[in-house]
């Protein structure tokens, strides 16, 4: 990846951190009017720099979050000592004779930070592994993949628009956004050849769209008596589960009212 197109996932990934804080801080200090306008900022943000992604940078589908959280474990290097051991020709494993279970040799333990319980090989498989994954490129995509992927990226803005021509309480948002959801993945569907981070977005995308059981109107006409009756039987018939659902009821209302909104 280039430089710029690192900055841009860097500011994007930013954006995804801050942007609950940055509507519940608001909302605290400027009222509802204020919530709503940093709501649309900072979706109108994260829209352009998706878009300059997918048609500038050519960065295919995009996941989320936009840079892989790093996996301490797997990245951490070698301890210098196996690397000294390499270099001397010393073996890193001992085979058993009768078992022939591989240990590590007790000239190549690494220090108690760095040590795994894993053998050389093994962390070296997955190292390598995790590495060809980071640094496959893109799918490249198509006319109709890009409509599709643009459909994702612009919905978010389409659904808070049409929030404020028909309101909150209308089934038009909600029937607007389940459309593009649905299009988008139909016309990503037929894409071949997808690495691994793209098809584990693409499952993702499918799995949200449950989300939808918990969106306004829906969840306020259907879901709701439902899903507290089901959490109210949990806690009451299923021993220890109440420690979970108990405070699940109480909070739902709240999640349901900060996240459940925009669906960006």
């Amino acid at each position: 990846q280039s430089l710029p197109q690192q900055k841009l996932l860097t500011w994007l990934s930013v954006l995804e951190c801050v942007e609950v804080f940055a509507e519940m801080g608001t909302a605290r200090v400027w009222g509802e009017m204020g919530r709503w306008t940093i709501i649309v900022l900072i979706q109108l943000a994260k829209a352009i720099l998706r878009l300059l992604l997918l048609l500038w940078y050519k960065a295919g589908i995009q996941t989320s979050p936009p840079i892989v959280p790093l996996n301490r474990e797997q990245q951490q290097p070698l301890h210098p000592q196996d690397t000294e051991d390499n270099s001397s020709g010393k073996d890193q494993t001992y085979v058993g004779k009768r078992s022939s279970r591989v240990v590590r040799s007790l000239q190549s333990t690494p220090s108690l930070q760095s040590r795994h319980w894993g053998s050389p090989q093994q962390r070296e498989e997955s190292q390598s592994r995790r590495a060809e994954e980071v640094n496959q490129p893109p799918t490249p995509l198509g006319l109709q993949e890009t409509i599709a992927e643009s459909i994702y990226i612009t919905r978010p803005l389409l659904h808070l628009l049409s929030l404020g021509v028909w309101g909150q309480r209308s089934w038009k948002p909600w029937l607007l956004s389940a459309v593009l959801d649905i299009s988008s993945l139909s016309l990503l569907s037929d894409l071949k050849d997808l690495n691994r981070r793209e098809r584990a977005e693409l499952r993702r995308r499918t799995i949200l769209l449950l989300y939808y059981l918990l969106r306004s109107p829906f969840y306020d006409r259907y879901s709701e008596d439902r899903i507290l009756l089901l959490l109210r039987l949990l806690a009451d018939y299923v021993p220890g589960v109440g420690f979970v659902t108990r405070p699940l009821m109480d909070y739902l209302p709240a999640w349901q009212k900060i996240y459940f909104y925009n669906w960006g």
